[in-house]
């Protein structure tokens, strides 16, 4: 159990190291880079992460999971009208944009092994969180009845989400934004197109 300051001493090694891979890349990134920028000796760096590099990364990409929940925030926690979720598409495709075409996720799940226990865990951590937030605000448009009541919540924001996972690849692939807003115009527009019809 690590006291207050030593878990401030750890997230700040994390933090630098992200901050260097953003900058340089995975493979270019040295544990001497993470040390000179975070100023911390190499016992330091061995006393938080003594299996070394890969435990240090492994710990960057729950860091840069993270981040991709709170880039979101506060439009991703807060689904309760149309031109909220609106808002939220906004500020999905700003982040990606303002992101461009490298990954620091995608580049260090590549580096660790997409297919080990710690990298498929954190990726499915922030894929669940991520249909979570996006299921409880369609559940909220159905409680108020903008949406139809019948409709899988869960299989919805499932769909959302690999929409626009789906896009951000070709937007990696191909430097186009134009597939992800797609993904989610038409599927925050399925949404709107389920709403029951008023009867008098």
């Amino acid at each position: 159990m690590l006291t207050t300051k030593g878990a401030a001493t750890r997230q700040r090694i994390v933090e630098g190291a992200a901050a260097e891979i953003r900058e340089r890349g995975v493979a270019a990134t040295t544990l001497d880079d993470v040390r000179a920028r975070t100023g911390t000796s190499k016992s330091q760096l061995f006393h938080y992460f003594p299996d070394g590099k890969d435990e240090l990364l492994l710990a960057v990409a729950r860091h840069e999971a993270d981040r991709v929940i709170s880039d979101q925030q506060p439009q991703l926690g807060d689904l309760t009208s149309w031109p909220a979720w609106s808002a939220w598409r906004d500020r999905v495709v700003a982040r990606y944009l303002g992101q461009g075409m490298e990954c620091p996720l995608n580049g260090l799940v590549a580096h660790l092994g997409r297919s080990t226990p710690g990298t498929r865990a954190v990726v499915t951590e922030l894929l669940h969180r991520w249909q979570a937030e996006i299921s409880a605000g369609i559940q909220h448009m159905q409680a108020i009845g903008e949406v139809d009541p019948g409709l899988d919540a869960e299989r919805s924001a499932a769909a959302l989400l690999a929409g626009i996972q789906g896009g951000v690849v070709v937007m990696l692939a191909t430097g186009r934004i134009t597939h992800l807003e797609a993904a989610l115009d038409i599927g925050i527009g399925s949404l709107r197109a389920s709403r029951p019809a008023v009867t008098t």
